[in-house]
């Protein structure tokens, strides 16, 4: 019985080996086929993963595997912006945003988490390890402000040092998280982590690269990036258009054959550009282009011995004819300010010379041989006056006048001033002034200035004209309803393709340096003003016309009559008074002229050398006339002003003789309302001038 009784506990016993033996197998059957399942699946996920660069589907991946894993009922994915988790703890409480979120946990994606929240969430991102948390009775598990969970496991995703986000699992099976769910899930962690910073560092590059080539091809100035041999490489959008190519057919072109032709100075550049030299930019001209480049290289650093180098090509043609067109109109003020002091000094000699003359001329006592001389020296100083006179209308500044103008004289006078130019370049001029041409109404100046440039312009196209091909300008005026002017040459014409341009401030189809692009337009707008209109022609037989209208000044009123419908006669001419002038003149000669005129009628002429004795003369004597030039001076202030202030019943005895066209003269003179003479001067002039001072005297 005993033996029985053994025999039978042995066979319970082997029985129940057998049967925990079985359970072990099977539990760890069971162990071993999980352990393969999560193995496939972190391999699938790493595939996944390793397959994509995009962080909104690489996130939405590691929640939804993590769920999976771990049979829970929410994950999500928060992520801290970029940059932030930089700089140790303080930095890594920064704000995050759930980038992705999956099942109880989906309301919060999209949302942003701060520092100072209470949950689990913000609270993980100070961590090195998961943290887990379970609900009480006494105490529930926020995962974030007013969410609250069972159960939850966050873990920091941290790659190299830096703080990514966070990876954060709800309600796992059964509730709890055992030892190998929480293994799993930091190797999830680890390799989402590496995996999410590479996506971030892609987008950064990607957005870096995107950023770069847009500025690249965004920027005016040509950029290219040539190789060893100066052939491009890269290239960017306005680099082509300056090559009138597309950017696929730009690559590949040698840089400096396709800017400038042949260019050693390039090809010099280019080299010590490569050496790392910090060159000068060069500023060429680019042949095949017809355009001025600023062109400056710099090496790209390269662990490589031959390094690219990049180049900026800027088109400075524009800035060249501003630069030019600013250093003309600078020229032009200072030719202006000569002119007018030049052409003051010459006033007194000539004023001298042709009253000199003139009055020599009115002795009878003269031999015919020594008339004809002074005749001759009258005539030229007479014309020198003309030339003079020109020059001061050219030069002369200030507000626009509004006249009556013979537009005739004003043509006339503008040939005077060009002849000696336009027989130096062989020019033959035609002119047909009709003498019935009404006058126009404008400033005479402005209408010079027109005429000029138009001549000025006829002038520079036929200059070019090959030998033998007649050098020709027609200058002519009618008038029908309006007072026309037409300027016509037989240079080589005008391009059907510049006449909407012609008359823009700036164009011009001169070469840089030979011309401003400013005459025509000037032109144009001054004609406006004037109420007229500018056009340009192309005729059949070839070269260009410019047409000029403008409307007529109105006719002259009739003198009033008296009541028998007679015009009145003026009264006879009092007996002629002798009158004490006073002269304010540096200049001995007009001072010689001034005394020996006034002296033949029987006036008496005093002298004051400077304008201080002028002023001590005014205070003791009077005077019928006081004859002063406009540029004598008391220290600071001019004399006739000074004058006015002091006496202002002596305004009407003044009168100023000026060949100053200088602006604080003309502007000091309308202020005062003085009457003047210009120099030179006749003598006919200064005595009818002199006669009105009188005049209006005896109607005060």
């Amino acid at each position: 019985m005993l033996a029985a009784a053994a025999l039978g506990w042995r066979a319970i016993r082997l029985q129940r080996r057998l049967e925990r033996s079985e359970r072990d197998r099977r539990r760890a059957a069971d162990e071993l086929n999980r352990r393969l399942s999560e193995l496939f699946s972190l391999q699938e996920l790493s595939y996944i993963l390793s397959g994509s660069l995009q962080l909104d589907r690489i996130v939405e991946q590691v929640v939804r595997y993590a769920m999976r894993f771990l049979e829970a009922k929410g994950a999500l994915v928060a992520l801290a912006a970029d940059g932030e988790g930089e700089g140790g703890e303080d930095a890594d409480r920064r704000r995050l945003k759930v980038t992705a979120a999956e099942g109880t946990l989906g309301p919060l994606r999209g949302g942003s988490i701060g520092a100072d929240d209470p949950g689990l969430i913000a609270r993980s991102v100070t961590g090195e390890r998961v943290e887990l948390v379970h609900s009480t009775d006494t105490e529930p598990t926020p995962l974030v402000a007013g969410i609250q969970v069972a159960s939850a496991a966050a873990v920091p995703l941290r790659a190299h040092g830096v703080l990514v986000g966070t990876l954060v699992i709800a309600d796992p099976r059964d509730g709890v998280f055992a030892p190998e769910d929480v293994r799993l899930l930091s190797t999830v962690a680890t390799h989402a982590a590496i995996v999410i910073a590479n996506a971030r560092f892609f987008e950064m590059v990607h957005h870096a690269k995107e950023q770069w080539e847009t500025a690249f091809d965004a920027l005016s100035e040509g950029i290219a990036v040539v190789d060893t041999q100066g052939s491009i490489r890269r290239a960017n959008r306005s680099l082509a258009a300056m090559l009138d190519s597309p950017i696929p057919s730009v690559i590949g072109l040698d840089l400096g054959t396709a800017l400038l032709g042949q260019s050693p100075a390039l090809v010099d550049l280019l080299a010590a550009a490569r050496r790392g030299e910090r060159a000068q930019p060069l500023v060429l001209r680019s042949a095949p282009l017809g355009r001025a480049l600023r062109v400056n290289a710099a090496r790209i650093p390269s662990p490589e011995q031959e390094a690219s180098v990049v180049v900026l090509v800027e088109d400075v043609t524009d800035q060249q004819q501003m630069e030019a067109q600013l250093i003309q109109s600078e020229k032009l003020a200072a030719v202006g300010q000569l002119v007018s002091g030049v052409a003051h000094e010459l006033n007194n000699p000539l004023t001298s010379i042709a009253g000199l003359s003139e009055f020599l001329l009115e002795q009878k006592e003269l031999a015919s041989k020594d008339r004809g001389h002074l005749r001759v020296i009258h005539e030229q100083a007479e014309r020198a006056s003309r030339i003079v006179r020109n020059l001061l209308t050219f030069a002369r500044k200030g507000p626009a006048e509004q006249a009556r103008v013979d537009l005739n004289d004003v043509i006339q006078r503008t040939l005077t001033l060009m002849a000696h130019d336009l027989k130096l370049k062989d020019i033959t001029v035609e002119k047909v002034l009709p003498t019935t041409i009404p006058e126009v109404v404008g400033d005479r100046h402005a209408l010079q200035q027109v005429v000029l440039n138009l001549l000025n312009n006829a002038a520079q196209a036929v200059a070019d004209n090959t030998p033998g091909q007649r050098r020709l300008i027609c200058i002519n005026t009618s008038f029908d309803d309006r007072v026309r002017m037409r300027v016509s040459d037989s240079g080589p014409g005008i391009s059907d393709a510049v006449v909407p341009q012609l008359f823009t401030p700036f164009f011009t189809t001169k070469e840089p340096g030979q011309g401003t692009g400013l005459g025509l337009s000037i032109t144009y707008s001054i004609v406006e003003a004037h109420g007229g209109r500018i056009t340009v022609e192309c005729p059949p037989e070839g070269g260009a016309a410019f047409l000029v209208d403008l409307p007529p000044a109105p006719p002259t009123p009739p003198p009033t009559r008296d009541a028998a419908g007679r015009e009145p006669h003026a009264p006879p001419a009092a007996p002629l008074a002798k009158r004490t002038i006073l002269l304010v003149d540096d200049d001995p000669a007009v001072r010689r002229l001034v005394k020996a005129l006034f002296g033949r009628e029987g006036h008496t002429v005093e002298v004051a050398r400077s304008a201080q004795h002028a002023l001590d003369l005014a205070r003791t004597r009077t005077y019928d006339l006081i004859l002063a030039d406009a540029r004598a001076m008391t220290r600071d202030h001019l004399f006739v002003e000074q004058l006015v202030e002091l006496h202002p019943g002596l305004k009407q005895r003044i009168l100023v003789a000026t060949g100053d066209v200088r602006a604080s003269t003309d502007e000091a003179l309308a202020h005062l309302g003085l009457r003047y003479v210009r120099k030179p001067f006749n003598l006919r002039d200064l005595l009818d001038e002199a006669a009105q001072v009188w005049a209006a005297v005896a109607l005060s």
